[in-house]
């Protein structure tokens, strides 16, 4: 015993045994009890120290404590009955677990007559108290704490905190008595003990026990159980954790996956989690099932482990349950049902599969608990809820609990279930408004992605590539605000607009003026009550003569495009922003670059580049990266765009890319005249015409494009101004005729009557030819006609 800590060992008879039954310590008390020195025991199996093999305990060998009279061997010979406690010692390193085992020595013949722990009244006390004194021992209890330690009053008189609670509670609060009776400072400390299959919460206050001269001789303490009050705060706290947890994304195997992380252990040692499979379009069946009921496994989670072993189906397995399953008599009453050994019904329960039940029962599952997953009145499936390292059979708290929680859970699991859908059908429909191809022209070739948001869902994405008059041909990217159907079809309808407009080859600048104007007109529509919709929308609009090898571009609020000359670096294209889309009546200007053939342009949405985890720069420099790196397949090109700049996990926003190479046409294979303002002069230029065809061995299309000239070179001169010239344009596929001239007034076709002397020409040439139009341009208009060619020169 020392002043710091004034503990007699000896007044305590302490050994500790090891799981092979032999002595690892003995301590001075248990030499003084039975005459045995620690020398001559320590190695030795214990039970050689028992004069009889029955013991009379009151609780069985197999649990975490045991206490009970034994008879022990003297080291004289002699016999002696010994009440002892025993606990079992968990090893920290998961090791062999060991036995500690005590009783006091004879506290009644130390105790002194004028003890002023005598005189605390205890025994009508409604707390649980003990009383300890100077050497930290157990003085005295009253009949509230014996019953809460589940020990004979008697007999507890002498032990140390760690002696009669076990260690890991006892060493803790022996330093707290000590502090009290050091310092003769009160204290109240929470701490939680085990008591069988249970555990107990206290609040235990610490209080000096003074004599009359004001020394402190002892500490008492008054325990109250709150062990109610900590069970419904555990519960509360789960119900807060699960509204945290649970739903954290529209993934409804993940928020499967969270409900059974949620509720092991603290619920539950093994939950799994099974789902209805819906039917056609997604649709989930309306009321009850019927049995038997086909469910999915979705998500489940067993105590310190992954689920093997215990798992008796997979997740992603499909298995269909009869009407005594756990799982289907849960969804046919439409209510929580629970089943354990203590009542019989789990054997029941299990009857339909018994290779199941004896999986199960190999594991030492007691208790299961039904749940169904019910959202807006829909059934989704059944939480199955069971224990085997809990002793403990699910109380009627419990189940409050785990509806608690599976309904939290079953509002998010049908969240991410319409989503799900949701996303699929916009998903199809954005799909469907894209081009499935692009068109194989002799300006560019061209590859293409588009990639949905991870997380926020299908958006308004699109490009296109779109073969105009004169071998030119258009590029557009653009981004519909907004995410869902509503996005796709915005985006469905703009494309078509663009095609629309393209069509009638107007310039990159009115082309995104009359787009501004629909959007602003769908804007109008979206709204209600005089309320303005949030219609927007950005894009960029080029178009590439590959005649002239120069690109006219103009934007509308969207990012400029990079270009990569043969031979240099990736260089951005500088072009004034413009406004978004739907703003109305600001001005977009266009911008004319030249491009040598093999120029490499990447059109691309705001998704590409934005993203929390670096900025707008940062983005644009890895862009350029990317596209620097040498490849002669654009396929290439643009999966190392996007490995390069998206995560793993997917982007954040959609995004579309538009990667093309630039083509030139050889000026051999473009041939052109200005055309005199005189009607007979019409056969001579006829003549070249059918000439330079020959050259170019075209043979096969000399009448057509001989009867396509004449007809569109003498409306010219007849209702054009001048001067007039004609182009011929030829590739592998086409033959292509132009007229230009300075008047602005544009032919229409028209059906002449019987006896009518014209009007007949421009039918004819529709008749003949692939296609034909006309444009307007900055000088006049072009009239133009293809025709097409069997086969390559």
């Amino acid at each position: 015993m020392s002043p710091d800590h004034p503990v007699d060992e000896a007044m305590t008879a302490r050994a500790v045994i090891d799981a092979d039954g032999l002595l690892v310590e003995w301590n001075a008390g248990a030499e003084r009890l039975l005459g045995h020195s620690a020398a001559e025991v320590l190695g030795r199996p214990a039970a050689d120290l028992l004069a009889d093999a029955g013991a009379d305990g009151t609780a069985a060998p197999g649990r975490d404590r045991w206490d009970g009279v034994v008879t022990l061997r003297r080291r004289d010979g002699g016999t002696l009955p010994v009440w002892v406690l025993a606990h079992r010692l968990r090893c920290p390193q998961e090791g062999p677990d060991r036995w500690l085992v005590v009783t006091p020595l004879d506290p009644d013949g130390t105790r002194k007559h004028d003890d002023p722990l005598d005189d605390v009244l205890l025994l009508d006390s409604p707390c649980a108290i003990v009383i300890y004194d100077e050497q930290l021992r157990v003085h005295s209890v009253n009949s509230v704490m014996a019953e809460v330690l589940d020990l004979p009053a008697e007999n507890v008189r002498g032990l140390r905190t760690h002696e009669m609670a076990g260690m890991a509670l006892g060493n803790d609060l022996e330093g707290r008595l000590h502090h009290v009776l050091t310092t003769g400072r009160g204290t109240a400390v929470r701490t939680y003990v085990p008591v069988g299959d249970r555990t107990l919460s206290w609040l235990a206050r610490m209080a000096p026990i003074r004599d009359t001269l004001g020394r402190v001789r002892g500490v008492s303490v008054a325990a109250h159980d709150f062990t109610e009050q900590h069970q419904a705060q555990k519960r509360l706290q789960l119900v807060n954790e699960a509204s945290v947890r649970i739903g954290t994304t529209l993934d409804v195997t993940t928020t499967a996956q969270e409900l059974a992380d949620i509720c092991v252990p603290a619920l539950a040692d093994f939950v799994s989690v099974d789902l209805l499979d819906p039917a056609e379009h997604g649709e989930l069946p309306e009321g009850r099932p019927v049995a038997p009921i086909g469910l999915r496994r979705t998500a489940h989670r067993i105590i310190d482990s992954d689920g093997g072993g215990v798992v008796v189906v997979e997740p992603g397995q499909l298995d269909h349950y009869p009407a005594t399953s756990p799982q289907a008599d849960a969804l046919l009453a439409g209510h929580t049902i629970v089943a354990s050994d203590a009542t019989g019904d789990l054997d029941q329960w299990l009857s339909w599969d018994p290779q199941r039940a004896d999986h199960i029962k190999k594991y030492g599952i007691h208790t299961s608990m039904s749940v169904p997953i019910q959202a807006r009145g829909t059934t989704l499936g059944v939480a199955v809820l069971s224990r085997f390292a809990n002793p403990q059979a699910f109380s009627p708290d419990d189940v409050l609990l785990a509806e608690e929680v599976t309904a939290r859970a079953a509002v998010c699991i049908d969240n991410a279930r319409r989503y799900s859908r949701e996303r699929e059908t916009a998903l199809a429909l954005q799909r469907s408004l894209l081009p499935r191809s692009l068109p194989r022209t002799a300006a560019l070739e061209a590859a293409s992605r588009y990639l949905p948001a991870a997380r926020s869902g299908v958006g308004g994405d699109w490009f296109d590539v779109i073969p105009l008059s004169g071998m030119r041909v258009a590029m557009v990217v653009g981004d519909v605000v907004g995410h869902g159907i509503q996005a796709s079809a915005t985006m469905g309808r703009l494309r078509t607009a663009v095609r629309t407009l393209a069509d009638i080859d107007l310039a990159p600048d009115e082309l995104l003026t009359h787009l501004d104007d629909l959007v602003v007109r769908l804007s109008e529509e979206a709204g209600t009550d005089g309320v303005s919709g949030e219609v927007g929308a950005t894009c960029l609009y080029a178009v590439y003569d590959p005649v002239s090898r120069r690109c006219t571009l103009a934007r509308a609020g969207h990012p400029s495009p990079v270009m990569v000359p043969p031979g240099a670096g990736p260089v951005e294209i500088d072009l004034p922003a413009g406004p978004p889309l739907g703003l109305g009546g600001l001005p977009f200007e266009s911008a004319e670059v030249e491009l040598r053939e093999g120029t490499v342009l990447a059109l691309y949405t705001d998704g590409l580049i934005e993203t929390r985890e670096r900025d707008i720069d940062a983005s644009h420099a890895l862009l350029c990266q990317a596209l620097a790196a040498s490849s002669d397949s654009l396929d290439e090109t643009c999966d190392r765009v996007l490995h390069t700049l998206l995560p793993p996990g997917g982007a954040a926003d959609d995004v579309a890319l538009l990667v093309a190479r630039t083509q030139g046409l050889p000026a051999s294979r473009v041939a052109t005249w200005d055309i005199p303002s005189d009607p007979a002069l019409v056969a001579p230029i006829r003549k070249q015409v059918v000439e330079q065809i020959e050259r170019w061995n075209l043979t096969e299309a000399t009448f057509t494009a001989e009867l396509v000239v004449s007809e569109l070179v003498t409306n010219a001169i007849r209702y054009g101004m001048h001067p007039i010239r004609l182009r011929l344009i030829h590739d592998a596929t086409t033959l292509i005729c132009e007229v230009s001239d300075t008047s602005h007034t544009a032919p229409h076709l028209r059906r002449a009557k019987t006896y009518d002397e014209g009007g007949r020409g421009l039918l004819l040439v529709a008749q003949l030819t692939q296609r034909w139009g006309s444009r307007h341009t900055a000088d006049g208009k072009t009239i133009w006609a293809e025709i097409g060619l069997l086969g390559e020169t």
